[in-house]
């Protein structure tokens, strides 16, 4: 089907690379309007600069329809070698940067009749994967969810809809560079696939497609697994 989002003001954050890239691709190429956003513009995790971000796109467009927030930063490391200031910016790369968005946005969703806010939690917000050390990654994700459902409730009133994407290891300039330190991990991340191959953006864009259309209109609180059944066994 073309056109699928024909006429939607989507805002997707973390645009440069990766999941936000493929998202923002696949969604102009199903007709809509997309408003890019990523770090050289605004910084995500400063409440002032995402509140007049937001407050010039709902000017300039009067609403927005679909929210993609992508834009995600994450420390990996072990509990012993992580410290107190790394955990806290993760959890604010990846769940108070969700927040912030969401909240800048709420207007110009509400005016939109018809919205749709997506959202990323992880394979490792429900499973521990041997071999990573994601402790602050896993905590944020987890945090999502969480979040996500109450927006679900919060939004309803609004037809605002609010759901997650459970990616599985996405291949990324970050984690090309995380498999190329480790070559032993890639073999850990597929004995847990049933499907013995690693993800590409798109492969999570299509979903977020589905989610954004009016096809997903009857779809909200739900959490998506796109990890080649990896949270399956």
């Amino acid at each position: 089907m073309a056109d699928r989002l024909n006429g939607k003001i989507a805002v997707v954050t973390g645009v440069a690379s990766g999941i936000g890239q493929g998202c923002a691709a696949l969604f102009a190429a199903e007709g809509a309007t997309v408003i890019g956003i990523d770090r050289d513009q605004c910084d995500l995790t400063e409440e002032a600069e995402v509140q007049a971000l937001f407050a010039r796109i709902g000017a300039e467009h009067g609403r927005i329809d679909v929210l993609v927030n992508a834009a995600a930063f994450a420390v990996f490391d072990w509990l012993e070698d992580l410290s107190y200031a790394q955990w806290k910016a993760t959890l604010t790369g990846e769940l108070d940067i969700v927040f912030l968005a969401t909240r800048a946005a709420w207007p110009w969703l509400k005016a939109s009749g018809a919205a749709s806010v997506i959202n990323f939690a992880s394979a490792n917000a429900r499973h521990a994967l041997e071999g990573s050390p994601a402790l602050a990654h896993c905590a944020g994700k987890g945090g999502v969810l969480a979040m996500t459902r109450q927006l679900a409730m919060e939004g309803a009133p609004h037809n605002i809809r609010a759901n997650t994407i459970a990616p599985g290891f996405i291949k990324t300039r970050a984690t090309t560079a995380h498999l190329a330190a480790d070559p032993g991990f890639e073999a850990q991340v597929l004995a847990k696939n049933m499907l013995k191959r690693l993800g590409e953006p798109e492969d999570i864009g299509w979903c977020a497609v589905w989610l954004a259309s009016d096809e997903a209109r009857f779809v909200t609180g739900a959490d998506i697994a796109v990890d080649a059944g990896a949270t399956a066994w």
